[in-house]
């Protein structure tokens, strides 16, 4: 799959239409480096579904609406909502998402922006077999009908205590969908019986047919010292991962850790006590 990463270019230039079966077809651009941000290109009647708080800017003409659960799950009726929003209460995700829809006459144009620091990586889930997993706050908007469900590792005792990597997203459909990862996005191709260990936070995304495994990093003395998690993604091929290098939890807790302590005794002079200052940091 050819996927456009601009590490070269702040602007991409639109993309050929996907041609889809049951989702929405949209076009976009992708604006940015660092901090990007994807501005959707709606024809009259096309649907875009995103995160509550994604949105950045949208044209005159386009509707926004608040729905329960992913917005595919329409066919199963108040049944089909409620098992659709169950699962992203299950992923930590809120029980709505939002749908923005042009209702005018003529494109328009809707964009969303990145969390954190990072890439927005384009997915067209028609050329990777109609399935995405990815992690539970990778998702950042995709064409209408793509269904957002969970992915369960198989072996639940390990999951449980996996981290990160436990819970996942799986995106199906054959449409667009747009997900977001940390700093510098690698994308890297498995063949068949090649096997990858990654650490849970850094895997952003994988193609379905990439099996995948939690498990334990042993030895106490490297879960205790080592400075790593206690559990690693095992990935074996055939298959792509995309995978990131600052992970946001990664990124919290070195904030958090740069924080100073209440008191002031830790930070004085420092940029991070400065900004704590500035945020009305109570340094008494």
């Amino acid at each position: 799959m050819n996927l456009l990463l601009p590490e070269t270019v702040h602007i991409i230039k639109k993309t050929e239409r996907v041609t889809t079966v049951n989702n929405h077809e949209i076009d976009f651009k992708l604006h940015g480096d660092d901090m990007q941000f994807v501005e959707v290109e709606l024809d009259p009647q096309e649907t875009v579904i995103a995160e509550a708080g994604s949105l950045m800017m949208m044209e005159d003409d386009i509707r926004m609406e608040t729905i329960f659960g992913d917005g595919s799950a329409d066919k199963g009726g108040i049944v089909g909502k409620l098992f659709g929003a169950g699962k992203r209460v299950i992923t930590g995700e809120s029980l709505f998402m939002t749908t923005f829809t042009n209702e005018g006459t003529t494109k328009r144009h809707v964009s969303f922006a990145s969390p954190y620091p990072g890439k927005i990586i384009p997915m067209d889930l028609s050329e990777i077999n109609g399935k995405l997993i990815c992690q539970k706050d990778a998702f950042l908007a995709a064409a209408k009908g793509v269904e957002i469900g969970v992915e369960f590792q198989r072996k639940i005792g390990t999951g449980f205590f996996g981290g990160e990597g436990f819970i996942m997203q799986k995106l199906e459909g054959d449409g667009m969908a747009f997900v977001h990862a940390g700093g510098t996005i690698h994308e890297k191709k498995l063949l068949h019986g090649e096997k990858l260990r990654v650490d849970t936070g850094c895997l952003v995304a994988m193609t379905g047919d990439v099996d995948y495994q939690i498990e334990y990093v042993g030895g106490i003395k490297t879960a205790l010292f080592g400075g790593e998690g206690l559990f690693f993604a095992t990935l074996s091929g055939p298959g792509t991962v995309w995978i990131q290098s600052l992970p946001f939890s990664r990124l919290a807790s070195r904030v958090f850790a740069a924080m100073p302590e209440k008191g002031g005794s830790k930070g004085e002079g420092s940029i991070a006590g400065g900004l704590f200052d500035l945020l009305g940091g109570d340094r008494k």
